[in-house]
């Protein structure tokens, strides 16, 4: 069946000079952006991550299925218990399963089986990617670039949070499978990330890191520098 197709009315195009000012103040505020660890309680206006959480669900997705679900999460009951699951796995990874190479790249960072931002941070947001979907007659629905499609949003979601004025950390214990169990969601969504939000506590430090050179992250074909 062939799809209904219409004008593409909302589409702006920016003179040259604008799109290069709008991409340079991006850039600069991207480059602002940074994992935090370190959280302060002050509480956070609920609208502004339910938008961010918008923002994320206009990202393209394979056949247009949109394979996520995002459970925002700000009861302290519940935080509670997904930091006292996750601290038990991530003890599991640190004392037994994690290779000593993993240990050395996560040592500059400071990371271990603590977690107390899982209940410091006024929201966390788990994204669920769906492995298939249900039609409204119950009919069972594949979906397409599963974790393609939901790395996307995942990507659009702390990009608008940091746009907002907010801090975040992904957070990915292995396996994540508790997180169903907690907050009822049915075995064909795979728990995908956690994302912490908030307002960096006062006295949070960040490591010192740096990133891959453009020179070092991207190779450009371009007759117009052959």
């Amino acid at each position: 069946m062939a799809p209904r197709l219409i004008p593409l009315s909302e589409y702006r195009e920016y003179p040259i000079d604008e799109m290069r000012l709008r991409t340079a103040d991006l850039l600069a505020e991207m480059r602002r952006r940074r994992s935090v660890r370190h959280f302060s309680t002050r509480p956070v206006p609920r609208d502004v991550v339910e938008d961010c959480i918008r923002i994320a669900m206009t990202a393209p997705s394979g056949a247009n299925r949109q394979p996520w679900h995002f459970a925002l999460v700000g009861d302290p009951e519940v935080k509670q218990r997904i930091r006292i699951a996750a601290e038990e796995e991530e003890r599991s990874f640190y004392e037994n399963r994690a290779p000593d190479e993993w240990l050395e790249a996560l040592a500059p960072l400071g990371t271990d089986a603590k977690k107390p931002f899982l209940e410091t941070a006024p929201y966390l947001i788990v994204v669920f990617a769906q492995l298939h979907g249900i039609d409204d007659d119950g009919t069972k629905v594949k979906h397409y670039y599963v974790n393609e499609s939901v790395g996307i949003a995942s990507g659009m979601l702390i990009t608008a949070l940091h746009h907002a004025g907010l801090a975040c950390l992904t957070h990915t214990p292995a396996p994540m499978r508790f997180l169903n169990e907690i907050l009822g969601r049915p075995p064909s969504e795979k728990p995908y990330l956690i994302l912490v939000l908030g307002y960096p506590a006062s006295d949070a430090q960040v490591p010192e890191l740096s990133k891959k050179s453009f020179a070092r992250a991207c190779q450009i074909w371009d007759p117009e520098i052959a």
